[in-house]
Order: structure tokens, then sequence, then C-alpha cells
């Protein structure tokens, strides 16, 4: 059977090891060219998604440079959609659709669109893949079987966030392996060793759930109301204010706590009554956020009530308390999901209509 004209091959890479490279090396002896969607692309660092897509894209690149150089591999970012398979289908689609159209183009094709080009999603019946491979059945399977199947990415990222790390350069490329002896003298790493440390430690102190927690999503005037996380996990990150349910408080009243707490959120008479605050909350909004893998904690899910403040030019007044090491108004429009703490973008996106 001739060649597809175009492969599919979704991945976090974090990192990219050779188990990664040899599913694509494979492939590409299948497919005239293959199409690299690297995930959780729009996602703050963490001790599970430590590296940027800048980062890891350059390890796809370093690792294959004639088969980038001549146009055979195609790499690019896809986003998170923690709350909805529909949304991240239909993201893959599109991108998958907008790259075959451009790089297929100059065989002369794109009269009947995608119909023009035989597309085969590629896998390898690991963790995830076999779940993603049953959303696109209008693409052919191409099942690829890995001679590496006794470690992952996980492995690389346990041994390597230690106080002395480890470059497992036995099943990295040359360029992967250098990348991370060079990143591990950074800053970023010394933040992600911190929180890795942290987590670590946290089932023993607080166990692994399930727990509760309520969050705050406050709007004003097109601004958001965040805090800044002032210690970890998620240090320096933005994030909602919010926080974990009292035994004997209500879910909603949490949130209202937590609310002032952090924020001491204020008008021209003072700290606001939680009282009032409660008659901003657009009851019919509140939902729950329930990701199983949204915290790295352990098994949190959230409850997050809108709460919509009266549009007005200047806005309530706030300033950090608690644990966050400062609360600020944020223009809507200049937020972007790196910023934000755990599936908080996830949350505002949902809430607040964005």
């Amino acid at each position: 059977m001739s060649k597809f004209d175009f492969g599919v091959f979704v991945g976090r890479f974090q990192p990219l090891h050779i188990g990664h490279e040899h599913v694509i090396a494979r492939t590409l002896e299948q497919v005239e060219r293959l199409i690299v969607l690297v995930g959780s692309a729009n996602v703050a660092r963490d001790p599970r998604n430590p590296f940027t897509y800048a980062e890891r894209e350059a390890m796809l690149r370093s690792a294959f440079r004639h088969e980038v150089a001549q146009g055979r591999l195609i790499i690019a970012p896809i986003d998170d959609h923690l709350y909805s398979d529909t949304a991240w289908v239909t993201q893959v689609q599109r991108k998958v659709r907008a790259l075959v159209l451009e790089h297929g183009n100059g065989h002369g094709f794109q009269n009947h669109g995608l119909s023009d080009f035989r597309v085969a999603l590629a896998g390898y019946g690991k963790d995830a893949s076999s779940y993603y491979l049953k959303l696109f059945p209008e693409w052919e399977n191409l099942q690829v079987e890995s001679q590496y199947g006794t470690f992952s990415s996980s492995d690389v990222r346990q041994r390597y966030f230690q106080r002395i790390p480890e470059v497992p350069a036995s099943i990295l490329s040359a360029g992967v392996a250098e990348f991370l002896r060079e990143f591990m003298l950074g800053e970023a790493f010394k933040g992600l060793l911190e929180e890795a440390e942290f987590l670590a430690a946290y089932p023993s102190q607080w166990g692994t759930g399930p727990f509760v927690t309520a969050d705050a999503v406050v709007v004003q005037s097109g601004h958001i109301l965040l805090v800044e996380r002032g210690r970890a996990p998620g240090k320096g990150l933005l994030a909602l204010p919010g926080g974990f349910v009292d035994p004997a408080e209500r879910i909603r009243d949490a949130a209202i706590r937590e609310l002032r707490e952090e924020t001491a959120i204020s008008d021209g008479k003072g700290q606001i009554p939680p009282a009032m605050l409660a008659s901003f909350i657009e009851d019919a909004r509140t939902r729950v956020f329930d990701a199983p893998n949204r915290s790295l904690r352990g098994r949190i899910i959230t409850h997050a009530f809108l709460f919509r403040l009266p549009e007005r030019r200047k806005l309530f007044s706030v300033k950090g308390g608690d644990d966050a090491a400062h609360a600020q108004w944020y223009r809507l429009g200049d937020l972007s999901p790196e910023m934000l703490f755990e599936d908080h973008w996830a949350i505002i996106e949902e809430m607040a209509d964005l």
C-alpha cells in the first residue's frame, strides 16, 4: 500500500525521549508528512508539565533536523481543554485541516479539502493514546509498536527533579540531554524542584482527598479579581481567590470568606460585608470543576461562584491577604493561560464567557 499523505501524532513530550522518537521515526516511514501536535501548550510550568511548548518544539527539531528541514515533520501546539473533549477534538481537527491544506497545496490539491488526502492518526496503544485514537473516526489508524515500553516521561521527570538531578542520557537524544543539563542550572528548575518536594510531602501531611474547595470568580467592568500565590504550589502564578471549605461551613460561605480574607475587597464605605457579596453571586452560574488531574496535590473538587459586581469606572479596592502575595484587578483581555495556577484559566473561560 502507498504511503499516507499525512500522519498525526499527539503527545506532551515532557520531555521527549527515545520511545517518542522511535514512534515518530517509524511513522515517518509510512507517511509523506507527519504533523506532531504538542499538547498542554498553554499551561504554566509545574512538575507534570515543566517545559514550555517552545522548549519541547526545540527538542523535536534537534532530534529530527533533517525531517524538519525537508518539511516532512511539522510541529504545532495544541491547548488543553480539561472540561470539554469536544473543544479539544475541534481544535485538533481545525489545526490538522489548516496544516494539511497549507502543506499539501504545493502538490496542487485542495479542490475538495481534506478528502484529497489520506490522513492517519498514529498511536502506540499506551496510556491515553488508545483513548484519543477513538475520537477521530474519520482518520485511519496507524498503530506503531514501541520497543521502549519500560519507561515513560514521568520516570524521567521523577529522576530529574531531585536535589541531585539525574539526566538519564541512555534514553534521551543528545540534544534533549544537553538541554536538561543546562535547564537544571536555572531558576525555573529550582522553583520546580521546590514544588515537586512540596507535592511529594503533601499526601503524608494532608492525605490524597477528595477535598472540597470554593473559588470566587469576581468580575467588574471588563476586569477579573485575581491573587498572586505567595507560596508553593504555584508560587508567583495568578489564581482565583479561594480555598478549602471548613468542616462546619457551607461551600457558598467558604467562597465569600476566602474572597474577603485574600483580597479585603472594599468599596467607599470599607470592606464589603458577606451579605452584600452574596447578593452579587449569580447562582445559576455556579459550577463544579472536578477534572481528576486538575491539581497535583490530590483529588480536589472545586465549586466556582460567579460574583458579578456593578459596572463602574472606579473598581472596588483590593489588597493581598492570607496566603496571597498580592490581589489585583486584571483586564480579561490581558490574561493568557500560562499565567494561571492549575485549571483556573479553564474555570475563568467557562465562568466569564471568554
